[in-house]
């Protein structure tokens, strides 16, 4: 079973003394999917959300949480401050999804 590790985007968490334990990162390359992208190609030229690229982009900063977590779980940290999320392209048709932070223990 994996460790309940709670992120805050604060950086600090009021009232808590912890210990700094450093930089953690959890990635995620996306593509785009054919049948998505004809379905959104035509969506937009109508206008509206463009709810396939939407569900896209939340499972990819999903699966990149849980790779921060992972990652902070294998530090033995107790919580994940100043969490922060950022996209590029790394090429036609696929973005990254990064999200970082500062692991820390709790004392």
């Amino acid at each position: 079973m994996e460790k309940m590790i709670p992120i805050y985007n604060t950086e600090s968490i009021p009232g808590q003394k912890y210990e700094l334990i450093g930089l953690v990162k959890g990635s995620m390359i996306q593509s785009k999917h054919l049948g998505r992208d004809i379905g959104n190609t035509l969506k937009s030229i109508v206008g509206g959300e463009l709810r396939g690229y939407s569900e896209m982009l939340n499972e990819a900063r999903a699966i990149a949480t849980k790779r921060l977590i992972q990652e902070a779980a294998g530090l033995n940290a107790d919580a994940v401050v100043n969490l922060r999320y950022t996209t590029s392209a790394v090429m036609q048709g696929a973005a990254e999804i990064l999200v970082y932070g500062t692991a820390v223990k709790f004392v």
